[in-house]
């Protein structure tokens, strides 16, 4: 940071802030726990020789809230992926259905909003593409902030929902499957070779509001990589060059994830699961009705509390996933 041309590229100083702020959390985090727990074990030489039980009880509720502050600064530690600190793109899919699948991918964005907006992230709405009664068809977003990717990276899979469906004038039980991917947004400091021959893009007109802001104009705009068949697309500018611009963002993060997985053999099984957005393939299961549960497949981590999960309140599913890959 003290090399003179540091502030002249934009995108590595910024990564480089991103790192330096993580180790001095990391670091004044782990002073802090050293300093309270001899102050603990001092207070509690002193309270056995006065024989005060309830100063040792408050030392015991202290003990807790530092093991809570250790176990946080532990998964920052997990952070430590080149593309951890990227910021990502969250893309949703309803599954087959109709308006109930639709409506679950709904709640599965506003879940994941819910949770940006608790960690004062920043969130950006990419395209959508709306259900015919409710929810949406599919949706892309966009998350900015410290380590998005790296807390976000293995949400990536198909997410189920077992409830009395609200479409259902019988009150009936339905079972929902939507599917979520996550990418990181790349920088410029990454080459991602993408030539021309193997563009195809499309435009069309984007869905808006209405009235006077209804957009007549085919400014939306669908780029299909056809080597890798990735498909990417945007309508939130009112520019058809913006949204080129971001659809060729985010077909580089796209490309750059597919790349890495292959390389880490990771993704064999990816693209099948992607193409049955149904039983057997979720990592997690919502379920409201006959009981109320949250379970990860992979971790086996539960929650009681699907409400709470649904607002946005994913942290321990999001932990307990970075220790599973560790």
């Amino acid at each position: 940071m003290l090399d003179s041309n540091f502030w002249q590229d934009k995108n590595n100083s910024k990564i480089i802030i991103k790192e330096k702020k993580l180790f001095e959390d990391l670091i004044h985090s782990y002073n802090f726990s050293i300093e309270k727990l001899k102050d603990l074990e001092d207070l509690n030489q002193l309270a056995s020789e006065e024989n005060n039980d309830i100063i040792k009880l408050e030392i015991l509720k202290d003990i807790k809230d530092l093991k809570i502050s250790v176990k946080k600064n532990e998964i920052k530690c997990f952070l430590s992926d080149e593309i951890d600190a990227f910021d990502c793109y969250i893309e949703i899919h309803a599954g087959a259905g109709g308006t109930e699948s639709q409506d679950w991918a709904d709640m599965l964005r506003r879940m994941y909003l819910k949770w940006s907006d608790s960690k004062s992230f920043k969130s950006n709405l990419i395209s959508e593409h709306k259900g015919e009664e409710a929810g949406i068809k599919s949706s892309t977003i966009k998350i900015e902030g410290d380590y998005v990717f790296g807390w976000l990276k293995r949400e990536s899979g198909i997410h189920r929902l077992v409830r009395i469906s609200p479409f259902d004038s019988g009150a009936r039980r339905h079972t929902s499957f939507a599917s979520v991917w996550v990418y990181p947004v790349v920088d410029d400091n990454i080459n991602i070779e993408i030539t021309e021959k193997d563009l195809r893009v499309d435009t069309y007109r984007s869905s808006g509001a209405g009235g006077q802001h209804v957009n007549t104009t085919d400014s939306a705009v669908r780029i299909t990589h056809l080597p890798s068949k990735i498909v990417v697309q945007c309508q939130n500018e009112r520019s058809q060059h913006k949204n080129k611009e971001t659809c060729m963002n985010m077909l580089r993060a796209r490309l750059y994830d597919y790349e890495t997985k292959k390389k880490n053999e990771k993704n064999q099984n990816n693209e099948a699961i992607k193409s049955e957005i149904g039983w057997g393939h979720q990592i997690r299961s919502y379920v409201l009705q006959p009981y109320r549960l949250v379970k990860d497949n992979r971790t086996n981590f539960e929650s009681s509390s699907p409400d709470k999960v649904l607002d946005g309140e994913i942290d321990q599913f999001l932990e307990k996933s970075l220790h599973k890959i560790q």
